[in-house]
């Protein structure tokens, strides 16, 4: 099994892990980033990062959601295919 397809199998056994996974780091990039390039007060920073990780994390999500159809129509095409 190559590194993608087992990444591929571990995502899709773990789902909200992953999404979980990508938001913590969305929020930690994002504070990282505002950090560095503007002077605001900690709590703004804090709103601007947890605005950019929920925007992150419905991208995510919407992908989740294509990937799972796109996925349960191969398999019905692959079960009708078989039969």
């Amino acid at each position: 099994m190559d590194t993608v397809e087992s990444i591929r199998s571990w995502v899709s056994t773990h789902k909200l892990t992953s999404i979980g996974a990508i938001w913590a780091s969305a929020i930690g990039a994002s504070m990282a980033y505002t950090g560095s390039r503007t002077a605001l007060k900690p709590s703004l920073r804090l709103i601007h990062a947890r605005m950019h990780a929920q925007a992150l994390t419905l991208a995510v999500l919407s992908g989740a959601a294509a990937y799972h159809y796109y996925d349960k129509s191969c398999r019905k095409q692959e079960e009708a295919a078989s039969a």
